[in-house]
C-alpha cells in the first residue's frame, strides 16, 4: 500500500499559487494599458457567453493550453512565445494558477495569473466585453 495521498484540487492550485505569480486586478489593468503582456482567457466558451471577457483577451480554454502552448504540438498557436509575458485569468483564480504553472514548468518564465479571475475584475468595477455567438 502506498503512502503517497491523493490530490485535491485546493491542494494543487495552492502549490501552483506558491510557484507563480499572482496579480492583483490594478496590476493586470496596468500591463495592459501598458500593452506589456498578452492576456488569456482559460475558461470555457459558455462562461465567456454568461460572464463576458476581459478586453483583448486570448481565449484558450484550459483543456487546450499545453497543446497551443507547445511549440512540437500540431495544435500550437503562434501567439505563444515562452519570451512574452503572459497573464492568464479564469473565472476565480483556480483554473488560471493551475495554468500559468503548468506554462512555467513549459518555460514561460513570464507567466501570472490574475488574482481573483474575471468575478475580482468586475467587483473592482472593470470593464467587461460581452461575447455574442459566432
Amino acid at each position: 500500500m502506498s503512502d503517497l495521498r491523493p490530490d485535491t484540487v485546493a491542494r494543487m492550485v495552492a502549490e501552483a499559487k506558491e510557484h507563480v505569480e499572482t496579480l492583483p486586478v490594478e496590476r493586470v489593468a496596468a500591463e495592459i494599458e501598458g500593452g506589456e503582456a498578452l492576456l488569456i482567457d482559460v475558461r470555457e466558451e459558455d462562461e465567456r457567453l454568461l460572464e463576458g471577457a476581459l478586453p483583448n483577451a486570448m481565449h484558450v480554454p484550459r483543456g487546450m493550453l499545453e497543446l497551443s502552448a507547445d511549440p512540437a504540438s500540431p495544435l500550437h498557436r503562434e501567439e505563444f512565445d515562452p519570451e512574452d509575458r503572459l497573464i492568464l485569468y479564469c473565472s476565480s483564480g483556480g483554473r488560471s494558477a493551475l495554468g500559468a504553472y503548468t506554462l512555467k514548468r513549459m518555460g514561460y518564465a513570464k507567466v501570472a495569473h490574475l488574482d481573483g479571475g474575471i468575478m475580482q475584475w468586475k467587483r473592482d468595477g472593470r470593464r467587461v466585453e460581452m461575447i455574442g455567438f459566432d
